[in-house]
């Protein structure tokens, strides 16, 4: 089992309630995902100029790059209430159907890792989605009939980060698919620098640059890597964060200059050293490593694709040439 990291991209409950006082409360202090950002505001005036609910939302991509926020911030910016909810935890069509029917009139019905819906509870969301309209059956055997509940126009905004677990039949019901992009070191200072401003932490525009290239294009790891800084800085007696002390401190937690730490390095060493560069399959890196297939895929995966690290085949996960270079 993977130890709690720091560059775990996922909620883990350390960031708490300080994480929930940094998210921005409006587009207009959103930072980073510009196309994306802009077509919400067109979508969201639109909708607004109409008196209607806006059209279902697909949010899709990585962990940590601001799902969960855009979503809170379309309910604001409609004017609208929003239930939170995630898909194991709807495990019956009652549990779906209590909350549909509690619903009003324009309200944002969120559902995180909408992909973990069950299947029985995605198909009574079909007539919800396109008719605003919830059939269920009372009774059982011969005696049971269906009825037809009317429900108020909504909207549903499911966030996922395995776009392909979804079914087609649920995908297609979404009028807007969004997908978020891990962010610029530029986009990341920003942020840094809002959030050291709300957590009164004295850090320099170097300092944050230097918080924001090792946060793997995340923001939520980046507001994480801020708080450590910080205890450095405090500890070692520091009373401004500056690019020097936060290399020194991100050092000591073994994050790289690239934001690779320990599992980044014997992942990657493990198919360069072990399997000649690869390919090499999933099942067999996590048998070499002791630990899930699914916490490298989730956990390691995304960012070393994205640094261009890391290769899929056909054959297994191959190590690029400029892998080979940095991690021998």
């Amino acid at each position: 089992m993977v130890e709690e990291r720091l560059l775990e991209p996922g909620l883990n409950p350390a960031d708490g309630p300080i994480e929930e006082g940094l998210r921005p409360h409006q587009l207009v202090n959103y930072v980073g995902q510009k196309k994306a950002v802009n077509n919400l505001k067109v979508f969201i005036t639109a909708a607004c100029g109409r008196a209607e609910a806006l059209d279902h939302l697909l949010l899709y991509g990585p962990p940590g790059l601001g799902k969960t926020t855009l979503s809170r911030i379309v309910a604001a910016e409609m004017g609208a209430q929003i239930r939170a909810t995630s898909g194991p935890a709807i495990t019956r069509p009652g549990d779906l159907a209590a909350i549909l029917t509690n619903l009003q009139p324009h309200d944002i019905l969120f559902i995180d890792e909408i992909h973990r819906l069950n299947r029985t509870v995605e198909e009574i969301l079909y007539p919800a989605l396109e008719d605003f309209r919830l059939d269920i059956i009372i009774g059982q055997g011969p005696a049971a009939r269906s009825i037809s509940l009317e429900l108020p126009p909504f909207t549903l905004v499911g966030a996922t980060t395995r776009i392909g677990l979804l079914s087609s039949p649920l995908r297609d019901r979404f009028g807007i698919v969004m997908r978020l992009e891990f962010y610029q070191v530029e986009e990341l200072t920003e942020i840094i620098l809002r959030s050291a401003g709300i957590l009164n932490i004295e850090v320099d525009k170097n300092g944050a640059a230097e918080v924001a290239r090792r946060s793997r294009g995340t923001p939520r790891i980046a507001n994480r890597l801020l708080k450590r800084v910080r205890d450095f800085a405090q500890v070692d007696g520091h009373n401004l964060v500056s690019q020097e002390i936060a290399a020194a401190a991100l050092d000591n937690l073994q994050i790289d200059s690239q934001g690779f730490d320990n599992l980044d390095r014997l992942f990657m060493e493990a198919i360069i050293n072990k399997f000649n560069g690869g390919p090499v399959g999933i099942e067999t890196l996590a048998a070499v490593l002791n630990e899930e297939a699914d916490t490298l895929e989730d956990v390691c995966e995304s960012f070393l694709l994205q640094s261009g690290f890391l290769a899929r085949t056909p054959r297994g996960r191959v190590a690029t040439r400029s892998a080979q270079v940095y991690f021998s």
